[in-house]
């Protein structure tokens, strides 16, 4: 995993795993590989990414059980929770550097309408 200096290394072992659960490609109850494994993976130090699986513990995103391991929640409300937020999240960065340049906020919405209707004709 490569990482961005100006953004906090546990930050980012957190969205990269958000993104993972919410791709589906860690499914609700899946086991998270273990701390060690997890270091190895994304090339950070144990304690990074324990920091990270506690953050996302205390948000309940993860489950710890005892002796078994960390899993993905079985809440799908909770993962649907997290969805909405990283798409706010990405929209308030489009929209702060898009109206950083003068943008209108009608003009970023007909620019983005356009811009979908491209992809979308694009991927048909």
């Amino acid at each position: 995993m490569k990482f961005d200096d100006k953004i906090p290394i546990y930050l980012q072992i957190q969205n990269y795993l958000d993104r993972q659960i919410i791709s589906g490609e860690l499914a609700p109850g899946d086991r998270l590989p273990s701390v060690r494994q997890l270091a190895v993976d994304v090339t950070a130090n144990v304690n990074t990414v324990q920091r990270a699986l506690s953050e996302m513990i205390d948000e309940k995103i993860i489950v710890p059980q005892r002796g078994r391991g960390n899993f993905v929640t079985v809440d799908v409300d909770l993962i649907a929770q997290l969805r909405l937020k990283l798409v706010d999240e990405q929209f308030a960065l489009v929209y702060d550097q898009l109206r950083a340049l003068n943008f209108s906020d009608s003009e970023i919405i007909d620019k983005f309408v356009e811009y979908v209707k491209d992809r979308g004709a694009l991927n048909e």
